[in-house]
Order: C-alpha cells, then sequence, then structure tokens
C-alpha cells in the first residue's frame, strides 16, 4: 500500500509540474521550493509516510547525492561550448579557486571564532558549504552551448569547477579532526589531496571524454556504426570517467566536468560550422522520424552536433528526476533535524556578506561589470553538493555531536538558498536580460 501511495504522488507531481512548467517559469518560484513542500508533506510533520533523519541512512544519502552531482556536472561541461582558450574561461577559474579559498577561509573564522567549532570542524564546513551548486542552479546557468552571456558562462563553469575544488578542504577538515591521513607536516594532503587528486582528476575526465568522443565520431562516420543509444553514451562516459578517477585517488567529480567541457570541445572543433551544424541538429531532432536522425547521426559535418545534442537532451531529462528525488528527500529530512543547533544568522553572514566578498575578491581586476559582479555574488546557490559532502564525512566517522551541529548549519543554508534564491530567480534574471537585450 505504501509502495503505491508513493506512486500515486510522484505521478502527480511530475505531470503537474510538466504540466504547469511554462507558468512556473514566469512567477517568482522555483521548481526546488515545491519539491521542498511535498518532502515536508510526507514527513512526520505531515501525512508521516516517510520516518528517517540526517543520521539514520547516511549512506543512502550520500550515494543518491553523489550521483546527482555527477549527472549534473556532465551536463554543465556539456553546455560549456567556448574552447578552453576563450576568455570567458577566467571568470569561473577565478571564482573556483580565489573565492573559493575566501569563502572556506570565511566560514573556518566563523566557524571557530563564532560557532566555538574545533578548528578541523570547522574547516569542513568551510569545504561542505563553500562549493554552490549545479543542480539547483539550471536557471541561472548557460541554456544552450551557443550562450555567450558572460553571466551565465561564469555560473555555469563555476558549479561545475568548485564542486571538486571544494574536495581538498573536506579532507583537509577530516585530517584536522583525524579521521583522514595528511602526512607529516601535511605533505600528504597537500602533494596527494591537493595537486595531485586536482590535476589528475581534470587530466583524466578530458582524455576520457575526447578518446569517447572520437571513437564515436569515427565509427559513425567512417563505418556507420555505434548510431544510437546515445544515452548509453552519456552513462557510460560519467561511470567511467568518475571510476577511473577514483581508482587513481583523483576527484571524480572534477573528471567527469572536464569529460563533458572535453566532448563539447571536440564537437566544437570538429564541427565545420558549429553554430550552424547545432541548429541544423535542433530542427531535425524536432521531426520525430527515426531516418531523418539516423541520417544526421552518421553526417560527416552533423555527426558531432548529433551526438552532443542526443547526449545533453538526455542528460538534462535525468538531471531533473535526480533533483526530484533529492530536494523531496530533504524536505521530508528537515522534521528530524537538530535545529537547536543551528545559528540562523549564519545564513545570511555566508549568503550575502562572505559570498559578495569572496566574489569581489575573486574577480578584482578582471573588469566585471557592476551589475553582473553583484549578481554573480547573489546567485551562490547552495545545494546537494553540500549535502553530499556532509554525507561524506559523516560516513567516514564524524562524531555524532559535531555530525549534529554541522547537519543544522548545512540544511539551514540549503533550505534558505532554496526559498531566497527560489523567489528572486525569475525576476531579477528577467531584469538582468531585458538589459542586456536594450544594450545590444
Amino acid at each position: 500500500m505504501a509502495f503505491a501511495l508513493w506512486s500515486v504522488l510522484i505521478g502527480l507531481l511530475l505531470i503537474l509540474l510538466a504540466l504547469g512548467a511554462s507558468v512556473l517559469a514566469r512567477l517568482p518560484l522555483s521548481t526546488a521550493m515545491l519539491y521542498l513542500v511535498v518532502g515536508l508533506a510526507v514527513s512526520p510533520l505531515g501525512l508521516a509516510w516517510s520516518d528517517f533523519g540526517p543520521l539514520t541512512h547516511t549512506t543512502l544519502l550520500e550515494r543518491l547525492t553523489e550521483v546527482v552531482v555527477l549527472v549534473s556536472l556532465f551536463s554543465a561541461g556539456l553546455k560549456l561550448g567556448h574552447g578552453i582558450g576563450d576568455r570567458r574561461w577566467l571568470l569561473p577559474l577565478r571564482l573556483a579557486s580565489v573565492s573559493m579559498l575566501v569563502t572556506v577561509g570565511c566560514i573556518t573564522f566563523a566557524g571557530w571564532a563564532l560557532l566555538g567549532l574545533p578548528i578541523g570542524a570547522a574547516v569542513l564546513l568551510g569545504g561542505v558549504l563553500a562549493p554552490t551548486d549545479p543542480v539547483l542552479a539550471s536557471d541561472v546557468q548557460v541554456h544552450t552551448p551557443g550562450d555567450r552571456d558572460q553571466l551565465r558562462f561564469a555560473l555555469t563553469g563555476e558549479g561545475g569547477l568548485n564542486d571538486g575544488t571544494a574536495f581538498p578542504f573536506v579532507m583537509l577538515g577530516l585530517g584536522l579532526l583525524g579521521l583522514h591521513d595528511l602526512g607529516a607536516f601535511g605533505w600528504r594532503w597537500f602533494a596527494i589531496d591537493l595537486v595531485w587528486a586536482v590535476g589528475a582528476g581534470i587530466g583524466i575526465g578530458a582524455a576520457l571524454g575526447v578518446a569517447t568522443g572520437r571513437l564515436v565520431l569515427y565509427l559513425r562516420r567512417e563505418h556507420k556504426e555505434a548510431v544510437g543509444l546515445d544515452d548509453f553514451v552519456a552513462l557510460g562516459l560519467i561511470a567511467l570517467a568518475y571510476g577511473v578517477a577514483l581508482l587513481l585517488h583523483a576527484y571524480g567529480f572534477l573528471a567527469v566536468f572536464a569529460a563533458g567541457v572535453a566532448l563539447r570541445n571536440l564537437v566544437q572543433r570538429q564541427s565545420g560550422s558549429a553554430e550552424a551544424s547545432r541548429r541544423a541538429v535542433e530542427q531535425a531532432a524536432a521531426v520525430p522520424d527515426r531516418r531523418v536522425a539516423d541520417t544526421m547521426a552518421v553526417d560527416p559535418q552533423h555527426a558531432p552536433a548529433y551526438m552532443a545534442h542526443a547526449v545533453l537532451s538526455f542528460n538534462e531529462q535525468l538531471e531533473r528526476i535526480g533533483e526530484v528525488a533529492v530536494v523531496v528527500t530533504i524536505g521530508a529530512l528537515l522534521w528530524a533535524v537538530p535545529w537547536e543547533h543551528a545559528s540562523w544568522w549564519f545564513v545570511p553572514l555566508l549568503l550575502v556578506v562572505i559570498r559578495q566578498l569572496s566574489v569581489a575578491a575573486g574577480l578584482a581586476g578582471s573588469g566585471t561589470a557592476r551589475t553582473r559582479r553583484v549578481l554573480i555574488g547573489w546567485f551562490g546557490i547552495r545545494g546537494i553538493g553540500s549535502l553530499y559532502y556532509l554525507m561524506y564525512a559523516v560516513n567516514h566517522g564524524l562524531p555524532t555531536e559535531l555530525a549534529d551541529r554541522l547537519v543544522a548549519l548545512a540544511l539551514s543554508t540549503v533550505v534558505a538558498s532554496v526559498l531566497v534564491h527560489g523567489v528572486s530567480v525569475t525576476p531579477l534574471m528577467a531584469a538582468y536580460e531585458r538589459r542586456a537585450a536594450a544594450r545590444q
């Protein structure tokens, strides 16, 4: 009976969202806000269909959030249709490095000096809450690979990169708590957890993305084979890049993002006219004729754009399903959060003060317009990635007392981010786009 009720609820939710998507796009609401309400409704605060808490099914929560973040990172990489040499990459690289360091440092200080956390737990809190979320930030990300908007490109690239660059600080925090080997004077953390894991993650993902793309395109162009099942190509590349990176002690999140970027970059290089080819493929995809699709898939000129379009379309659908599952789960967890450990002044400190300070430091001297810089600072959305890092730390032996405090701080930040950013994203982005159109 319980399974039947869950089936009815999920079916109604998905159908209602499909029917009302165009209406929601015009309202100051996000789908994540609705998912949170549904999660609360099925918790003991409502229908009591679910009664698990944030520390009772930590392995399941870690794996669920891990998979959803991986799918979202690969999609983000596929959307970034500019080569690595393009100057647009300077902004996300600055945000994922300088801004990340400033954010972790400020959160660490606040956690140690103002919240009374041990230094290791304060660093861990910084690693958990510093990365912006690639899943819940879809409304402010690049919509298509041809989107040349600097704001959207910066936020998409930052969300893809900093989910990996936050990992060294999570490991440092665990090490300072005695839960991870840092080596004498921190040499192992610096050499392995920072330099090797970051560099190897990017290299492994880029190499596998290029190799897989070249193989598929070769078989299609030269032999008219390997046509169809592009969803398997997407899932296979995500799993392959992530698995190889983990086996070599590199960061899998960075590997998956780099694989998406490399695949898109390969498509750009191998398409004679990338933008014209992309438009031709999108027009063909709108026609439900399998023969047209198969012809486009093996066409020497359009095969790269067709592959990228098919893979990205499948990934975006999978990402939306994953978002539903995780955000409903977050809502269902809220009844059991030890809210007495939440310091609500910490949320605006992070989302407004620390975020704007870190963005200002990261973009100093970049020539970024003030309006764009303020919007980048505001849309530092926290979400599913933070929940993953938190569950990762708990499953690596984080003491229960510290886990309770960090759960309360992290989930209060995530819920507040879902609400305030969900309300503000539609009017702010609409005003930004009107202003951009007027300038053009």
